[in-house]
């Protein structure tokens, strides 16, 4: 018996297939029957997708819109206390300066 070539999809397609069953959190038996692809072949792309956008293999960790909030307001703080850090280290250097 001879083995029917499957039909070959784009890149984009299957990234945005993935996409949609990762980030979309939809169920990719449900998405497989919906398309008429096979279900292996969805976990294939969602597996290579999830390795491309982390590449230790680990569990990608999805943060609520508050946690993102909470994080975003420390990197701004930190932000602010290093412009201050360099506000006074030109300071020091300028009085360095003038005295040598």
């Amino acid at each position: 018996m001879q083995r029917l070539k499957g039909k070959r999809y784009s890149y984009e397609y299957k990234e945005q297939i993935a996409r949609l069953i990762i980030e979309d959190h939809r169920n990719t038996t449900d998405v497989a029957r919906e398309l008429e692809i096979p279900v292996s072949t969805l976990y294939k792309w969602t597996s290579d997708y999830k390795k491309r956008i982390d590449p230790t293999g680990e569990s990608l960790k999805l943060h609520s819109s508050a946690e993102v909030k909470k994080i975003e307001d420390s990197y701004q703080k930190q932000v602010r206390e290093l412009q201050e850090e360099v506000e006074i280290l030109k300071k020091a250097m300028h009085i360095f300066a003038k005295n040598q």
